[in-house]
């Protein structure tokens, strides 16, 4: 028989807001949140420290209603490259633990402690331990530590027990699911959201043991795949491997942008087109790729009766050209636009392969526009992106700007 693995999830408590307060102890015994600009859309609460939290202040609600929960709420310009320098410098910390370590998102990470365990003492607890006191003395985080023998295990550990214990340590053994997880709402049990709970709710499955308890046939034939991976999440059933190569295969490249206000005409909408279509090109550029494949997303303003749409067209040769991109993003848009107000857009290049397979033609110098578009990304990695940008981009619509200050839509 073979060996146990043993995985750990390690998750970071409130991350944004833990950071800035390791980095200002002024606040430290403040309710802190870390919320976008409040002068655009963005007044959103990206995290809320545990003293915030115990006023009801949630994640991802509209600032003014954390305000309302909470009079003396201190609020933090998100610094995302600060918390990116700070998640590196977690992921270090666990390199020196294994080899094996997957970023899960910027603030959570599974390592497979399997091999490693002899070297540190053989007793996984304690191990966590000293993973919890080494990330709190050099970055002030606090963090959880799921323990299971495979990765759904472990982050199912860290969310559903780890968190709520003082330890924040908790091993989730699958011989015990039916006194642990099963007795919990159904919701706890991972991929389980809002929607597939009223599924499930519907045919009479409330707890995690009446979905453990239904034969997986039953489940294939409601739900397809969906239901069997459900099935499996529920027994503890997962064999994927942690990989650190996992995020380095790339299946496309795409850029999303939700609009300081709703847009109205197709000139300002393809104004914030073109600036996506010249950040999906210069990503693309920046990793030596091209792709044949451009998808364009539109999306309205009302959220509970929403228009837009997702569509996608084939190049006749791949490319990483932003004009190129965007001659196919204006059919797109034209052929699929129903003139409803648009708040959301997303360019995405897929389908990518290397940029130097590059087709000859007799009517286009592919490969001077190439050398001109790698040059402009080289001043704008000097000088920044906003250094060079079309003249449409001065205009009203334009954000390009305004994006050049941020990274992921957060301030830097």
């Amino acid at each position: 028989m073979s060996h146990k693995r043993v995985i750990f999830l390690v998750d970071m408590q409130s991350f944004y807001a833990s950071v800035e307060k390791a980095a200002n102890p002024a606040i430290r015994d403040k309710p802190v949140v870390v919320a976008g600009d409040p002068e655009r859309r963005s007044g959103v609460v990206l995290a809320a420290c545990p003293i915030a939290k115990s006023y009801g202040v949630t994640t991802a609600e509209a600032l003014w209603q954390a305000q309302q929960k909470c009079r003396h709420l201190t609020v933090v310009r998100p610094r995302m490259e600060q918390y990116i320098h700070v998640s590196l410098q977690i992921t270090r910390i666990f390199e020196s633990f294994t080899d094996l370590v997957e970023p899960y998102s910027i603030d959570e990470q599974f390592l497979d402690m399997t091999g490693s365990l002899t070297l540190f003492g053989g007793d996984y607890i304690k191990i966590a331990e000293m993973i919890r006191e080494r990330i709190l003395l050099e970055t002030g985080v606090v963090c959880r530590v799921g323990i299971g023998e495979n990765k759904i295990l472990a982050k199912m550990a860290c969310d559903n027990f780890a968190k709520k214990r003082e330890s924040g340590i908790f091993w989730l053994k699958k011989e015990e699911l039916a006194e642990t997880l099963w007795p919990l709402p159904i919701d706890k049990l991972f991929g389980v959201g809002s929607r597939m709970k009223r599924h499930l709710n519907r045919l009479g499955m409330y707890k995690v043991e009446h979905l453990a308890n239904t034969s997986v046939d039953v489940m294939i034939r409601r739900f397809g795949v969906n239901g069997e991976i459900l099935w499996r999440t529920a027994h503890g059933i997962d064999e994927s491997p942690v990989s650190p190569k996992t995020h380095d295969i790339q299946k496309g490249i795409g850029h999303h942008m939700t609009l300081p206000r709703d847009y109205h005409t197709a000139t300002d909408i393809k104004v914030v087109l073109l600036e996506l279509c010249e950040e999906v090109c210069r990503r693309a550029r920046s990793k030596q790729l091209m792709g044949q494949v451009v998808s364009l997303g539109c999306r309205g303003a009302d959220f509970d009766r929403p228009t837009g749409f997702s569509r996608q067209m084939k190049l006749m040769d791949p490319t990483n050209d932003a004009m190129e991109v965007y001659d196919a993003v204006c059919q797109l848009f034209a052929r699929h636009w129903d003139q409803s107000p648009v708040r959301s857009v997303g360019v995405q290049l897929t389908q990518l392969m290397p940029d130097d397979e590059c087709q000859l033609s007799l009517f286009d110098d592919r490969e001077k526009k190439r050398s001109l578009a790698y040059a402009m990304d080289d001043i704008r990695a000097r000088f920044g992106n906003d250094s060079i940008l079309r003249a449409v981009s001065l205009l009203g619509a334009g954000q390009a700007r305004d994006r050049a200050r941020k990274i992921g839509g957060h301030f830097k």
